[in-house]
This record gives C-alpha cells, sequence and structure tokens, in this order.
C-alpha cells in the first residue's frame, strides 16, 4: 500500500510508503491519505498521529509527475462543479495533534504536507523547498499561505521565489522545523513528543489546537473571549476533575476524553 496506518498506545502513525519513488503522492496514495486523516479524527484509540517517509531518502518529494497529467475536465469543472472528486491533499484536516517525522527531501508538496502537521522535527540530513517556481508553477497545496504563516516573511518570499533548497539546521534557525535529530533517532524522538501529547487530557489537547488555529485569524479581543467560552465548556468535564485530584493525590491522571 502507497500509505499505510498503524496505530499503537494512542498513537496513530502514517506512513508515506513508496520509497521507490521517494514518497511522491499519487492518486492511490491522495485518496488513502484522506482515508487516514478521516479515521484519525474518528477513532477514540487515537489521540496524536505521526506522518513520516518510508526508507531513508525522502519523506516526500511532492506529487509524482508521471501520475498526476493535467486531466481532461476544465478546473472549474473540478474546482466547482458538483463532480468535484477527491478534494486536494491540502484540504486535510483532523482535530487531532499531527507530528511531522520528516526523514529526508520534503520538496513541493512534501514540504506542504509537513506543513499541514502542527510539530515538525526533521533528521539532520533533511532538505526543504518550494521548487515549484522553477518549472513554471507555485505551491497551490497550501504553500504560499502555510509557508508565511510558519516563519517570518522575508524566509518565507525567500523559499517561494527563488525555489531553493535549505537543510535542517537552516529550517530550524528560520522556524520552520522545532528540533533536529541524528536520523537513527527521528522516530523514537516523534514517538516521545507523540507520548507527551497522548498522556494529556484528550478534550484540552483538541481544544488548545482548535483555539491556536482559529485565534490566529482573530482580532486579540475576539481570540480572547473564544478562549474564554472554551476554558468554559471544560471546566467541568471529566477530565479537568480527574487531572485536579491526581496533582492533589500526587499521582498520573488517567484520562478518558470525557
Amino acid at each position: 500500500m502507497p500509505v499505510t496506518l498503524e496505530v499503537r498506545d494512542f498513537i496513530a502513525t502514517v506512513t508515506l510508503n513508496r520509497p521507490e519513488a521517494m514518497n511522491a503522492i499519487d492518486p492511490e496514495s491522495a485518496a488513502q491519505l484522506h482515508e487516514a486523516w478521516r479515521e484519525i479524527s474518528v477513532r477514540k484509540d487515537v489521540r496524536v498521529g505521526i506522518l513520516t517517509g518510508a526508507g531513508e531518502r525522502a519523506f516526500c518529494t511532492g506529487a509524482d509527475l508521471k501520475k498526476t497529467m493535467p486531466p481532461a475536465e476544465s478546473f472549474a469543472e473540478l474546482h466547482f462543479g458538483s463532480q468535484a472528486g477527491l478534494p486536494p491533499v491540502s484540504t486535510l484536516q483532523t482535530p487531532k495533534p499531527m507530528i511531522a517525522a520528516i526523514n529526508g527531501f520534503a520538496l513541493g508538496g512534501g514540504l506542504e504536507m509537513a506543513m499541514l502537521c502542527d510539530i515538525r522535527i526533521a533528521a539532520s540530513t533533511a532538505m526543504f523547498g518550494l521548487p515549484e517556481v522553477c518549472i513554471g508553477s507555485i505551491p497551490a497545496g497550501g504553500g504560499t499561505q502555510r509557508i508565511v504563516r510558519a516563519v517570518g516573511q522575508s524566509d518565507a518570499m525567500l523559499l517561494l521565489l527563488t525555489g531553493e533548497r535549505i537543510d535542517a539546521q537552516e529550517a530550524l534557525r528560520i522556524g520552520l522545523i522545532s528540533r533536529v535529530v541524528p536520523p537513527p533517532d527521528l522516530a523514537a524522538a516523534a514517538r516521545s513528543i507523540a507520548q507527551r501529547i497522548a498522556s494529556n487530557a484528550p478534550l484540552a489537547v483538541v481544544t488548545a489546537k482548535r483555539l491556536a488555529q482559529v485565534g490566529r485569524e482573530l482580532p486579540l479581543t475576539a481570540g480572547l473571549e473564544l478562549e474564554q467560552q472554551s476554558f468554559g465548556n471544560l471546566r467541568d468535564s471529566a477530565d479537568r476533575i480527574e487531572g485536579r485530584r491526581a496533582f492533589a493525590e500526587k499521582r498520573l491522571p488517567s484520562f478518558q476524553g470525557r
């Protein structure tokens, strides 16, 4: 299968599994990614997800150009028509936190896939780039919009307009990723972060993610009001009461997502 999903200890690991094609995304991969995101969203035994690539060379190098030639239908027919078909990968959404474990090249749509995730860590051998302008296109899988939200304006424009690649240390410097680790340690590092998230109260984690995502698009006063309303919704939850009791009793809490 071009995409695999494994669930263990409340952690779902999604692996782009086409190492022979640098984990490029073909139509079958795209369909399976949508299904993986749906499963992560609805399964109660999943609290956090990890996205990574198979092999050591590539996380994902974007669309498989050999299998994604322009369709016969017009853009308007596909984008606005009632038979629009499978949504683009750029629309993948889940309320659960997602961690990108970037094990190699993350180029074009691959970097866009990484930017879909909430936390990004990388192997020291990873490379990043949005090379679409070099071949007469643009990073239209969310790249032009997410990169300016992920890093500073000047660094974002440098990546967008030159198409040049940067290494993991430069990606760390500009804030595109949070951590750089030796390649053999990447999977364990990603899982360690995931385990820490999975041990927290599920409703609180989902709420915090939603507030951070929605709030950045709102004026501060509106964001603060939304935060207070969300706090009120959580105030009497069973998990919040369990968290306070566990703290008082000096034990680990047992959260149930209620």
